[in-house]
């Protein structure tokens, strides 16, 4: 998985006076949790600039000079009810060894036969919570949608891996195409391709109802 460094100094004072004189020179208090004791420290609002902007899931190296270096991942993130301003930040200690769950982006490569068929392809779950260790968890989970029809739907359970483990039920649905009006008929002779979860009687009718 990407990795991305944020580079800050640790605190010496946690007190409001403390925080707000951080907050007042352009700096974001913030705290390590998940080892041996938390470990508080202070960096530039525009270092979380890389880890807030994206759509992509980051573990985070925290380095704190002397202080030394710290994997960890985003925990949680506080913001000024009115300000487009950064409150707070807390992170996790992440280590080799010791699974780790966060939420990891879906992608679907591939032009659906549905969709060229004038289906509407509908992003049910756009991440989905992992569980690894560190050196497995995946920068994305990938769906390849080429060879799905009007009606048909990718579950949990089809995405399901050795690497990790998906934290959510086989039966939830993840990417489907639904039927619109300007849909038109399509060729049913090789419904049953590898890869594929062939649209049921019921499903259809589900997809047409939603």
């Amino acid at each position: 998985m990407k990795s991305i460094t944020i580079s800050g100094s640790k605190r010496e004072s946690v007190g409001k006076k403390a925080t707000k004189a951080l907050r007042n020179a352009g700096l974001v208090p913030c705290v390590i949790y998940g080892g041996e004791e938390p470990i508080h420290f202070s960096a530039e609002e525009k270092a979380f600039k890389n880890l807030i902007y994206t759509p992509d899931a980051h573990l985070v190296v925290i380095d704190l000079g002397k202080d030394g270096k710290f994997n960890a991942i985003a925990q949680d993130m506080q913001w000024h009810p009115v300000k487009e301003q950064l409150l707070h930040a807390d992170f996790y200690q992440i280590f080799d060894d010791k699974p780790v769950t966060m939420e990891i982006p879906v992608i679907t490569e591939g032009t659906s036969r549905g969709v060229l068929n004038g289906g509407v392809l509908r992003r049910n779950n756009r991440k989905l919570r992992v569980k690894a260790v560190p050196g497995n968890l995946p920068d994305f989970i990938k769906i390849d949608i080429s060879n799905m029809k009007i009606g048909h739907k990718k579950y949990v359970k089809d995405l399901r891996v050795d690497e990790y483990e998906i934290m959510h039920p086989d039966t939830v649905v993840v990417v489907m195409i639904k039927t619109s009006r300007t849909a038109v008929a399509e060729d049913d002779d090789d419904d049953d391709e590898a890869g594929d979860v062939p649209a049921t009687e019921t499903d259809s009718e589900a997809a047409v109802k939603e």
